[in-house]
């Protein structure tokens, strides 16, 4: 399938560029911190998302267009825009949001946090007493730990890690030994905190903050005592992170990555932020030194790194200034006097996050560990954080002698180092851990566990749309669904022996399953609805994902609403599918949700005639996770959940007219606004689901 889909050719006009979109989706993002229905602390945290994202965009996507350009390729995506051009776009549409950014945060959000008692006030505005504290802070806590470098033949510039803080310094004068370099680094250890908490008796308002690079600036001449310093700038590098293991030469894949993710912080250096009142002469030598142009130059009116602020908000106890709490819900047969194993019995069971508790799937782990009838647990994990209460439960059972087989994804990007801490702690109580299949990212969420009944082994089965990451579950939409279902359990039974052992793929009666039958099986789904409106019947998708990219799937759509299905695309990030465009996708409808809690489930839903095929999925609809990752989409058999599916997951997405943006042909988006009553997904849900809010 894969090979005769890469001669398959489209007409570029069809399709929307994925880095463009991704920044749409960014834009979305930073609309959620210009809004003032959202908390002001919430505001805050937006607007530090926005900069983790455009960190994670440049180390990833940025430093792939660079890497296409530098080999001299020319070869255009789907949407037919070459490698330079695009690079040259992408550079104009960041500047101009981070640009906005800091707007945003300057002359609004600061301002507003101000007037609420929390300030970050600036160096010209310190106090006398301020000054006194934040330099003995300087004097015992920072200065101790830096490593001034100055610049001559004997100390050449030294090697800047990825996203560090750092300072450019300009100097005057000649030192104790005679040289004049004229210039200096400073690197900013990574252990200092770099927002720091001024004690209250201090400050007029109750919180008070000044930020490292503020301390470091105000003090930088105690690192050059005798000598003038005519400026210090404040720059950061962002650089290639995207990990690199050879395929035909890795004998063992943890020791490769371990020596892989040593490189990553000083991979080729992709972009340069400085503070905006770095001399043009300071910027340029930094531009040269890491081999950049001035497209590359992100200058910054304030704090060069956001991302620093993502903590204020925990730290600010304002409730008042914060989402409401909530207390996730509980299916009513999870009845805390029923055993989790009998409810499964019972029939299956959908759990909802973040308004349902992820709690179930831990104790169904916790169950299988202590339960002297559970012979064994399979499991898949991508992420799952670090101290992951899932996993010290995977390793009591190991230790109480069941066979624990966990498939770890150790190319789980920006968790590699997490995930190989993990297989060395399940190694060591007795578990088996693989890593998949090389060359395929192993990201299906699969939980089972056979356990001995009286009528014999029975499996016992979570499958679900998003990670195994207690933290998380808690911000993240997604569905799991719990079953003992016998033909569903032998699919998954297959699926891991596949994964573990050898051999060819087997047959599966429910599961679709990347890289092998997932796309396929989608593309014919909607031509099935096709074919059903072209004979004069209803056809209807609603599909529910992350992102839209895969060109044989987005053809497939552009062919049934040309046939007259009805289609609903709910995409939260990046989509090339371009909708409403007279006579080739009149009848498709893409919008965005984006709120409180990060929309994350995947679900397809085909009318087919009225059987009303409803699936969830760990996969985006991507030419990556069809052909590149080994995913599952399962299908929901139970007719009440169903319906449940349709009435959470799906319609208060399509009724959304407060956090939803529709998507115009351009690729550009549109936010809905209420005309009378607000209906906003996740709000409906949360009092729909939660125990409490």
């Amino acid at each position: 399938m894969h090979a005769d889909r890469m001669t398959l050719t489209y007409p570029p006009e069809h399709f929307l560029n994925r880095e463009l979109s991704l920044l749409q989706f960014q834009r979305r993002v930073l609309a959620q911190a210009a809004d003032p229905n959202v908390p002001l602390l919430e505001r805050l945290r937006f607007l530090c998302i926005v900069s983790s994202n455009l960190d994670e965009f440049f180390e990833i996507r940025v430093s792939g267009l660079k890497e296409q350009i530098r080999i001299g390729s020319r070869k255009s995506g789907e949407d037919g825009i070459a490698p330079a051009e695009l690079l040259a776009r992408v550079s104009d549409e960041v500047h101009e949001i981070i640009s906005e950014q800091y707007q945003l945060l300057n002359g609004d959000i600061l301002p507003a946090l101000e007037k609420e008692g929390v300030v970050f006030p600036r160096r010209s505005l310190w106090t006398e007493a301020q000054r006194a504290w934040i330099h003995d802070y300087f004097m015992r806590e920072v200065m101790p730990v830096l490593t001034p470098i100055g610049l001559d033949p004997a100390h050449p510039f030294p090697r800047v890690l990825n996203k560090s803080l750092n300072f450019a310094v300009e100097l005057e004068g000649r030192d104790a030994f005679g040289r004049d370099s004229g210039a200096a680094i400073v690197q900013a250890p990574r252990a200092l905190p770099r927002v720091i908490r001024l004690p209250r008796e201090l400050c007029e308002q109750e919180y008070g903050f000044v930020f490292l690079s503020s301390v470091l600036h105000a003090h930088v001449g105690e690192l050059f005592s005798g000598m003038n310093v005519l400026g210090c700038y404040q720059f950061r590098v962002t650089r290639n992170s995207d990990l690199f293991v050879d395929e035909e030469e890795v004998k063992d894949l943890r020791t490769s990555l371990k020596g892989e993710l040593q490189q990553r912080h000083f991979g080729d250096a992709v972009r340069l932020e400085v503070a905006d009142n770095c001399s043009e002469e300071m910027a340029g030598f930094l531009l040269q030194h890491f081999h950049l142009t001035p497209d590359d130059l992100y200058r910054t009116p304030g704090i060069v790194n956001l991302v620093r602020l993502m903590q204020v908000p925990d730290w600010v106890e304002r409730p008042d200034l914060k989402y409401s709490p909530f207390v996730p819900g509980l299916p009513k047969v999870l009845d805390k006097r029923r055993q989790v194993f009998t409810a499964i019995r019972g029939g299956d069971i959908l759990l909802h996050h973040p308004f349902q508790s992820f709690a179930p799937v831990i104790e169904m782990l916790r169950a299988a560990a202590d339960d002297p009838q559970v012979l064994a647990i399979k499991m898949t994990v991508y992420r799952t954080g670090t101290d992951s209460v899932l996993m010290e439960h995977l390793a009591r059972a190991a230790q109480k002698g069941k066979e624990v087989t966990v498939v770890l994804e150790l190319m789980a990007r920006f968790d590699e180092e997490a995930n190989i801490t993990l297989a060395n702690r399940l190694e060591e109580v007795g578990a088996h851990v693989v890593y998949g299949v090389f060359g395929y990212k192993t990201h299906a969420k699969l939980l089972m566990i056979v356990r001995r009944e009286e009528d014999g082994l029975r499996r016992y089965v979570h499958m679900g749309t998003g990670n195994y990451h207690p933290r998380t579950t808690r911000f993240y939409t997604d569905f799991g669904l719990l079953t003992c279902n016998q033909e569903i359990g032998e699919d998954v039974a297959a699926v891991f022996k596949q994964l573990t052992g050898l051999g060819k793929a087997t047959e599966l009666r429910h599961l679709w399953q990347a890289p092998f039958t997932l796309q396929p099986n989608v593309v014919a789904a909607i031509r099935h609805e096709a074919e059903i409106a072209r004979e004069g019947r209803r056809g209807r998708v609603i599909a529910k994902m992350n992102a839209l990219l895969e060109p044989e799937t987005i053809e497939a759509l552009y062919e049934a609403s040309q046939a007259g299905v009805e289609i609903d695309l709910i995409v939260r990030g990046p989509c090339a599918l371009r909708p409403g465009v007279p006579g080739l996708s009149d009848n498709i409808r893409v919008r965005s949700v984006v709120g409180r809690f990060l929309e994350h489930h995947r679900i397809f839903h085909f009318h087919a005639d009225g059987a009303e095929h409803m699936y969830l999925s760990s996969a985006d609809w991507m030419d990556r996770n069809f052909f590149r990752r080994i995913e599952i989409a399962f299908p929901v058999l139970d007719p009440r959940l169903k319906r449940r599916v349709m009435k959470e997951g799906l319609r208060p997405y399509l009724g959304d007219n407060c956090q939803a943006w529709d998507m115009q042909p351009d690729g550009k988006y549109r936010r809905k606004h209420p005309r009378s009553i607000r209906r906003a997904a996740q709000l409906i849900l949360l009092k729909e689901l939660a125990a409490s809010s």
